[in-house]
């Protein structure tokens, strides 16, 4: 993971969102961000909670099939140059309103993948009632702009697996106040703590841009603040090749047990889980 970090510090500024003025790499190995090299916060960083990457969650051989069986069902367009397949229900999340029209079920081949989550402490309690799949080109200048995930339907966590080609997810926030900054840790979490002790610096929230790479058939997890401050995002600079991701999403409080659309968030799941679905067209 080091290596993916040392990378993308090295590169250009124009990897960077133009409309952010300082730039931060995401460490998985510490769970801070820390400032770009030369730049005015090189050297400093904060603690970005949050994330959890799982590196070759998925073999290549697992990889190519996958996206195979994508490509067997149609695609439709969708904003900024990407395409998507929909598995899950039809939703106004204006009106907070969701009708099961279509949806018969993530698909077959993401029973492995559900099972497999379970393995990780992170999420051995997920599960997903929606997925989308989203098919990015360069051709194409696909991107996604920043945007929060909702939280009137989809719960705590965002999985996406991310297929075929690396990849950067570049986080905002444009909360008022500051971030305190510390001086940046070894890398490694034992080390962190005593950063906060050290001198300290700030920045402004909004001028701030933390990049987080995401290699090929990783899986990555994003909760807590990362999930619900800071938007995310994909630029166009940042898909060299076509990639693909699958997105899972769980239901939020409201649905689950307890919760007063507990019988609706049931039957979505009985269905979600089914793993009989095709695209909802």
């Amino acid at each position: 993971m080091l290596r993916h970090l040392v990378e993308a510090l090295r590169s250009p500024r124009t990897c960077f969102s133009l409309q952010k003025t300082h730039r931060f790499l995401y460490c998985l190995d510490t769970g801070w961000a820390v400032g770009a090299e030369d730049s005015d916060f090189e050297g400093w960083a904060f603690p970005f909670p949050g994330v959890t990457l799982i590196e070759d969650f998925v073999t290549p051989e697992e990889e190519a099939e996958m996206v195979c069986l994508m490509d067997q069902d149609p695609w439709k367009l969708s904003q900024s140059g990407r395409r998507k397949q929909d598995y899950g229900p039809k939703v106004n999340f204006r009106k907070q309103k969701l009708r099961m029209a279509g949806f018969q079920g993530l698909p077959s081949f993401s029973q492995e993948l559900v099972r497999r989550m379970g393995l990780y402490p992170e999420l051995e309690d997920f599960q997903p009632v929606e997925q989308c799949n989203l098919d990015y080109s360069p051709t194409r200048g696909s991107a996604i702009d920043p945007h929060l995930d909702d939280s009137w339907l989809w719960g705590e966590r965002l999985v996406s697996l991310n297929l075929l080609s690396p990849t950067v997810m570049s986080m905002g926030r444009e909360a008022s106040g500051s971030l305190l900054l510390s001086p940046a840790p070894p890398a490694s979490p034992e080390a962190s703590m005593d950063s906060m002790l050290g001198p300290s610096r700030s920045v402004l929230c909004h001028e701030v841009e933390v990049a987080v790479p995401v290699p090929r058939r990783s899986l990555l997890v994003l909760t807590g603040a990362a999930r619900h401050q800071w938007t995310h995002a994909i630029h166009r600079r940042h898909i060299k090749a076509r990639r693909v991701c699958a997105t899972f999403r769980e239901l939020s409080a409201e649905f689950c047990p307890g919760g007063k659309q507990q019988d609706l968030g049931h039957e979505l799941l009985r269905v979600a889980l089914s793993f009989q679905g095709r695209p909802v067209l």
